[in-house]
């Protein structure tokens, strides 16, 4: 299964994200999508869609979606949230959910940083996809897509756009 992972829309989907993202077969969102109805609707329109909603985010996407995210695809373990951390670094509550759900992989948002990490002490791999919108300080705005294949991540991809 081919995944793309963004977070961080502030209601911003440049027509260089869908390209890079065209091909998956389902998109992750990591919350603070921003934008309104129409916004959702648009991105949920392009791609089936997983998704948590943000801090910044108002009653249309905490209408859809939930603030964690436990799922399961091609034998991988997910879990998703938008305040995650990192490994050594998680937020209080996502690290007891992470205790409780044992993913392999494990994905937030919130940082506006791209950041890929093997955690050894939980032994799943953590990715935030950074931010795809124009909000914050990030001065390059990111996304990522990879291949599942009998639980395993592979084919690691980065997209990168100069704010």
């Amino acid at each position: 299964m081919y995944i793309g992972v963004i977070s961080d829309t502030h209601g911003v989907f440049s027509p260089e994200f869908r390209e890079f993202l065209e091909p998956v077969d389902e998109l992750w969102h990591a919350g603070d999508w921003g934008g309104d109805d129409k916004f959702l609707k648009d991105i949920k329109s392009f791609k089936p869609v997983v998704g948590v909603y943000g801090n910044c985010d108002g009653w249309p996407a905490r209408y859809d979606f939930p603030e964690f995210q436990s799922f399961t695809r091609e034998g991988l373990k997910v879990l998703m949230t938008h305040i995650g951390g990192y490994p050594g670094h998680y937020n209080p509550v996502a690290r007891r959910v992470i205790m409780e759900e044992k993913p392999g992989l494990f994905i937030c948002g919130h940082s506006h940083i791209l950041k890929v990490q093997w955690d050894e002490d939980f032994q799943m791999m953590t990715m935030n996809p950074g931010a795809a919108g124009l909000q914050g300080w990030q001065v390059v705005r990111t996304a990522l897509r990879f291949t599942i294949k009998a639980g395993e991540v592979s084919g690691l991809e980065v997209f990168k756009l100069p704010r």
